[in-house]
Parts: structure tokens; sequence; C-alpha cells
């Protein structure tokens, strides 16, 4: 069973920042390689981690968040805690890389 979810641009607020707890969100395109060799890794880490919510957005599909949170480069991750953004990632990263990652908010 997965626990990483897609969602629309337009449910992103109640997703991500109403969100009462730790969200990691994966932008990402179909097109995009790196963002392939990503996809595994996050449903490695949500068999692992039952207490983060994982989502992906489509990168082509969401130009207004991509512009909100600047981002440039995908696959990019975003953590989020009790809706507030605490880091991001660019490009590709191992599973040690993405639990290191996560463990700040948890922190």
């Amino acid at each position: 069973m997965t626990n990483v979810t897609q969602i629309k641009a337009q449910d992103f607020n109640q997703a991500v920042t109403e969100h009462d707890g730790i969200v990691l969100v994966d932008f990402f395109a179909e097109w995009c390689g790196p963002c392939k060799m990503v996809a595994p890794i996050l449903e490695q880490l949500s068999n692992e981690r039952d207490d983060i919510k994982i989502v992906k957005v489509d990168a082509d599909e969401a130009p207004d968040l991509m512009a909100q949170f600047g981002i440039r480069g995908i696959p990019t991750l975003l953590l989020f805690k009790q809706g507030e953004k605490v880091g991001s990632k660019v490009g590709a990263v191992s599973l040690s890389q993405l639990q290191s990652f996560v463990s700040q908010a948890s922190a």
C-alpha cells in the first residue's frame, strides 16, 4: 500500500499548509528522469515513516506553486511542519539523504 498521494495545485493548501504535522512535497514531472529515480525512494520512506504525509505535485500543472516557492529545478522536495516550510532539497536523493532531510522536521 502506498502512502504517497498525488495532489492538484488547488488542493495544496488543504493537503499541505493546513495539515497538522509533517508533510513532504515532491515537485516532479512525468518526463523527468531524476524524478523517476526519487519516486521509489519516497515510497520506501512512506513505508518506514507513518508520521510523515508525502504528496506529489506535477510541476507542469502547477506553475503558480512553482513560482510561489521559487522552484526552478525538479525534482524539488519541500518539507513542511505545521504548515510552515522548514526545508527544501533539489535534485535526486538517496534514501539516507531523504531520511536525514526529514528528520530535521521531526526533531
